[in-house]
């Protein structure tokens, strides 16, 4: 089948102007962070979720509700507690004595965006709730399924896991994250302009400026970008060798990975790369487009052995050595 990728191209041009009106959204309360946003932006184009780790402070949540902000769709945020409940994340069933029926009172699940805030501090019941929301995009209450919004978007925060009061993520839930973003400290130029910001008296709302309708739109137009047999290949190398890294020279590696990816990467990592593509205003993805987001896709996904956290590895080194090591096309 072939494809048109000028014509592709051209889609993507029309579309980007959107794309840059809710940048200059975003930015009204957003200094810096430039990759933050952009694997913001591809969560969206992708309808995959994302997890976003930082120390408190370092505008996660202010990132992901300015984002909302720029959005004409329904959001909800949802701040995570030790004492949290099943039911006050999907909803649950009231029993009405006068009539003996019971009604479903749905939860702050029922949104398009979700804040899942501090997601690391409830306990594995609500996980449990949250993760066939965030597969199968829908919900159990009681006997009953409900489809959950269409585009819908898990953006949830959490804090390093050495702090108090946190627990590791269930593995099989940080799978359902499409892209894991560790948020670091902004310059120090940056910080300065985060100073004056909040001691401007002046507020500078954000309006909606992007539909659920266009968000389809151009979710469907980043599945069409073209990709490359040769691409797609690389991308099923990279995430080959997080599993058997000695096939590809890695030998040093394989005392150093307890699990490798899952093929959900590799699903993940050609999505994600067409989205990377797609921002850069291209019909198709190169090698560099995998390469930039491969340690946003893979860091949670290649899980370290004792043996690597007593030497202080770290997932980021073990994708640097792969991508180092596996030939680009």
């Amino acid at each position: 089948m072939s494809v048109d990728v000028q014509q592709i191209k051209e889609e993507v041009v029309k579309c980007s102007d959107i794309v840059e009106q809710v940048k200059l959204e975003v930015r009204k309360v957003l200094v810096g962070q430039d990759e933050l946003l952009s694997r913001l932006l591809i969560a969206v184009l992708t309808g995959g979720h994302v997890l976003l780790e930082g120390v408190p402070g370092l505008a996660k949540t202010t990132a992901i509700k300015a984002l909302a902000g720029a959005v004409q769709a329904s959001f909800k945020r949802i701040q995570f507690t030790p004492d949290l409940l099943p039911a006050d994340l999907i909803g649950t069933l009231i029993y009405n004595p006068r009539d003996g029926n019971f009604t479903t009172k749905k939860g702050p699940i029922f949104a398009n965006l979700i804040l899942a805030d501090e997601i690391n501090r409830a306990p594995s019941k609500v996980q449990s709730a949250l993760l066939e929301a965030m597969q199968e995009r829908q919900v159990t209450i009681g006997e009953q399924t409900f489809p959950l919004e269409d585009p819908f978007l898990v953006l949830a925060t959490q804090n390093p896991i050495e702090q108090e009061g946190t627990y590791p993520l269930p593995e099989a839930q940080v799978d359902r994250f499409m892209l894991k973003v560790v948020v670091g400290y902004p310059k120090k130029a940056e910080e300065r302009k985060v100073m004056d910001l909040s001691m401007s008296e002046t507020a500078r709302p954000i309006k909606p400026v992007v539909t659920p309708e266009q968000i389809r739109t151009m979710q469907a137009l980043v599945r069409r970008i073209y990709m490359d047999d040769k691409v797609k290949d690389y991308v099923l190398e990279l995430v080959t060798a997080t599993r058997e890294p000695a096939k590809y020279n890695l030998g040093d590696l394989k005392n150093l990975i307890e699990f490798g990816a899952s093929p959900r990467a590799s699903i993940f990592l050609c999505l994600a790369a067409q989205a990377n593509a797609f921002l850069n205003a291209r019909g198709f993805v190169t090698p560099q487009d995998v390469k930039d987001i491969a340690y946003d896709v893979l860091r949670h996904r290649v899980l370290l052995s004792y043996e690597a956290e007593a030497e202080e590895k770290t997932p980021e080194m073990v994708v640097k050595r792969i991508l180092d090591s596996v030939a680009v096309p």
